[in-house]
């Protein structure tokens, strides 16, 4: 069913493309849209949420992460506010908020666009959750567009982690995504991520991507 649906998929790419790109199996990508979400150390999960609370697990996502049921209110600089934002899970040693730029235009804030993890010098925010608030002096990005992949999947694609492809979104409305990320690892199911801004400016709901190196 899943080979039917990547062959149905390429045929409709490469007649929407005019058959002016190579197109196949190989290098058609699916794309996941990631909505603005929190990364929690555990010093900060008891600060918002209790002594000794444990964050509840809602969905399960690659690479051993988590979606949780808790969510929590973003704060800007400006005291305006975003509720109902997701936590991810597990705890990390660094606590880090995504968001859009749409979100940080909401916030006051100027997110710059970095590497999951790259925090260092970023937008302050404010998390506030039912037992307390944290603020963090830096911590909050928009997210560098990316592509989770295996070391079986960079294998076939002819790529290396850290690498920088672009994407060609083949749609009513078209485009190619530039300076996407390649992250490799051995948790990692194939997906390109990114982020709601650009999501709608491209019109992408469930189409493929096609890599070009």
């Amino acid at each position: 069913m899943q080979e039917q649906l990547v062959q149905e998929i390429t045929r409709l790419v490469i007649a929407q493309l005019g058959n002016t790109e190579v197109v196949n199996s190989e290098n058609v990508i699916p794309i996941g849209i990631s909505a603005r979400h929190v990364h929690l150390t555990r010093e900060h999960v008891e600060i918002l949420f209790g002594k000794g609370y444990e964050l509840n697990k809602k969905k399960e996502l690659m690479g051993g992460q988590y979606a949780a049921q808790e969510c929590v209110t973003l704060v800007g600089t400006k005291l305006r506010a975003i509720e109902n934002v997701r936590i991810l899970g597990p705890e990390r040693k660094s606590s880090q908020v995504e968001v859009s730029q749409t979100d940080a235009i909401r916030l006051g804030i100027k997110a710059p666009i970095r590497e999951s993890g790259n925090i260092k010098g970023s937008a302050p925010i404010a998390i506030v959750g039912p037992m307390g608030a944290v603020y963090l002096e830096e911590g909050c990005i928009v997210a560098k567009r990316h592509i989770h992949m295996s070391p079986e999947d960079a294998a076939r694609f002819g790529v290396e982690d850290g690498q920088i492809v672009k994407i060609k979104i083949a749609n009513d409305r078209g485009g190619i995504f530039e300076g996407v990320q390649i992250r490799v690892d051995k948790t990692f199911t194939l997906e390109m991520h990114i982020d709601t801004d650009e999501a709608n400016g491209l019109g992408v709901g469930k189409e493929m991507g096609i890599l070009i190196k």
